[in-house]
């Protein structure tokens, strides 16, 4: 009976946290929205009003169909619950049309879309071993992982300020990660291939699933020494795999090969017409790239080594621009990007290959694998960082080396999502729930492992520190001084290139985490 009204309390506190993250997201239906919104309404007039061989064709506004026919197919189904909120709203010709009605819709798709997050997030923390027992509910690893997914500061913002759908497509990611650890390996790999074909970003972390699959499922069995048993191979579980995989693929992409629009759908999904880095600079290795070709260009004109005349006047003026041309450094293709992600994935892949750990092994090499995609690809968005920051909320728990990159990761990752709302009204939001967010995280996580030596060391903690001065000059002092009438972009390039510093740093620091890691010998009979 004890154990039953434990288990009914449990799931009390989650449906709390549920129900009340819930309740701030209505909250936030009339804040500031991005062109995101404009995107998505027009994908939901696209998918209602036109035959499928022009779904992918149409292009009447700017924002075309660019994502996978899953997703395309969810608008469609979306469409035909607007049309009772706003029938103008799917009028294709309606460019940037919004009514309190559709604003209402788009935002309500959103929350209730994000059940699947919730009930995602539930399983995590089902998958959480209680090795830890603690009195308090709030000292639970699984309470502490729940809030940390649930009420995660830059899915709130991106999604239901900002404007997107990522809740449910973390939902999918995260469920496909709950079954791998639960050993439902085929359920896993289904939802993981459903998810490809729903947003093809994820294809960055796609390795991590390939290698796993390969050593844990294929594979059926490990020498004593943990190496792996080459006779244990299962032709049946890779069959399994591989029907999974056409099956889905075949669903999605099968009626465009059929009408033989399979290049024009490929050539939507990668357009990499578009510049090296997004709009404004993802924190990342190629924006201290673009920074130091701007130091450079300076450097090279003040002492007279570059000539005025020749360097493309955008480099220097507009700032962070789409087509960035880099003028002393070497200008980067789409394949420099392509071979510098391979190489910085190929170690996080071979330790998986290697060096197995079950499932915590998975979450490190996943982790790694979108870290660097988001560190080396080529038009990286800000905000594929919470590719990284979320599935790592997973190992933060369990262990207090990863929790204190956890906070590193995080803390500087949300930062770097401010520019995003720039609107004044978000100010105190976007702050707030940062700080909540980050105070939390940060509380919990020194409580849950206080036995042990400190999360972070005097030099990790001056670095973040530092955000709230960088906040203050940004946010305060710069929009007063004169500079921003000739420099408009310094906020921006400060906050994309000290968040690019921490962003490397906790990316370096995991890989020396995971390449000297000793296996245990328990470890390595599992």
């Amino acid at each position: 009976q004890g154990a039953r009204a434990m288990a009914a309390g449990g799931r009390g506190w989650f449906r709390a946290l549920a129900l009340g993250v819930s309740f701030l997201k209505c909250l936030l239906i009339p804040a500031y929205y991005s062109t995101d919104f404009e995107v998505h309404r027009n994908w939901l007039a696209i998918t209602h009003n036109l035959p499928l061989s022009q779904w992918y064709y149409e292009a009447t506004s700017e924002w075309t169909l660019d994502y996978p026919p899953f997703f395309a197919w969810f608008e469609y189904a979306l469409s035909h619950i607007a049309k009772y909120f706003d029938p103008q709203m799917l009028v294709v010709e309606n460019l940037n049309y919004t009514s309190r009605a559709t604003v209402i819709f788009q935002r309500l798709s959103v929350i209730f879309t994000d059940t699947l997050f919730i009930y995602a997030v539930h399983e995590c923390c089902r998958c959480i071993n209680g090795k830890r027992a603690a009195k308090d509910i709030l000292e639970k690893p699984a309470f502490i992982l729940a809030v940390l997914l649930l009420w995660n500061f830059g899915l709130l913002i991106v999604d239901h300020i900002h404007f997107q759908y990522n809740g449910f497509l973390f939902g999918l990611m995260l469920l496909s990660v709950a079954r791998l650890c639960q050993k439902r390996y085929l359920e896993g790999a289904l939802f993981f291939a459903v998810l490809l074909h729903f947003k093809h970003i994820y294809m960055y972390v796609a390795p991590a699933y390939g290698i796993y699959l390969l050593r844990s499922y294929c594979f059926t069995a490990n020498n004593a020494d943990g190496s792996l048993k080459w006779r244990s191979f299962s032709f049946l579980h890779v069959t399994l795999l591989g029907l999974i995989v056409c099956l889905v693929s075949a669903l999605s992409l099968g009626p465009f090969l059929v009408l033989g629009q399979l290049p024009q759908v490929i050539s939507r999904l990668f357009p990499f017409k578009r510049g090296l880095c997004h709009a404004y600079w993802a924190p990342n290795f190629w924006a201290l790239y673009n920074a130091m070709d701007k130091a450079l260009t300076i450097l090279g004109l003040k002492c007279n080594f570059l000539d005025d005349k020749k360097i493309p006047k955008a480099s220097m003026t507009g700032g962070l621009v789409q087509e960035f041309q880099h003028t002393v450094l070497p200008s980067v293709t789409p394949l420099a990007t392509l071979i510098c992600t391979f190489i910085a994935i190929l170690p996080s892949v071979f330790c998986l290959w290697f060096k197995p750990q079950g499932p915590r092994g998975f979450l490190q090499c996943l982790v790694l694998c979108a870290l660097s995609s988001f560190m080396f690809g080529w038009h990286v968005h800000e905000k594929a960082i919470l590719l990284a920051i979320l599935p790592l909320s997973l190992l933060s728990i369990q262990r207090a080396k990863d929790a204190g990159i956890y906070l590193i990761l995080a803390t500087t990752g949300h930062f770097s999502l401010f520019p995003l709302l720039f609107t004044p009204p978000e100010l105190p939001i976007k702050i707030l729930l940062m700080l909540l967010f980050t105070v939390y995280s940060f509380s919990s996580l020194k409580s849950l492992f206080r036995r042990e030596k400190p999360l972070l060391n005097w030099l990790e903690t001056i670095y973040l520190i530092q955000l709230v001065p960088l906040e203050i000059f940004c946010e305060i002092i710069f929009p007063l001084t004169t500079w921003k009438q000739h420099f408009p972009f310094v906020p921006l390039l400060l906050t994309s290139v000290y968040c690019a510093l921490g962003i490397t740093y906790a990316w370096l620091k995991l890989y020396v985490s995971v390449l000297t890691e000793r296996i245990s010998v328990r470890q390595k009979a599992e």
